[in-house]
């Protein structure tokens, strides 16, 4: 997971992400890490309007990202069998298919 936090996480094109889990579940681990990577204060300025809400349950359920995009379309990542790194993977190439202004500026 050092690896993929030095990549920048931009929520550009994100209205808001929720992330639900059961902290007592063994599996969680993964959904915490990418939840303090998308809640964090460098990665909530690039969009000051994404809502990020944490649902934390006791029930044993599986941990579950929502992400609603600005254009209606929702992604959802199921954190059970993924790395922290396989969740931000899939959100962050999700993320840049919906900015087509951030493809040219990385390869600049």
């Amino acid at each position: 997971m050092a690896a993929s936090k030095k990549a920048a996480v931009v929520l550009k094109a994100v209205k808001n992400i929720t992330v639900q889990f059961c902290p007592f579940e063994p599996n969680v681990r993964a959904t915490r890490e990418f939840l303090a990577l998308v809640g964090s204060e460098k990665a909530r300025s690039t969009n000051m309007n994404c809502e990020v809400i944490p649902v934390v349950k006791h029930d044993k359920s599986e941990p579950v990202v929502k992400v609603t995009f600005t254009d209606g379309e929702t992604l959802q990542i199921k954190g059970t069998h993924l790395s922290g790194g396989e969740m931000l993977s899939a959100f962050q190439s999700r993320c840049a298919a919906k900015d087509p202004q951030g493809k040219p500026a990385a390869k600049k």
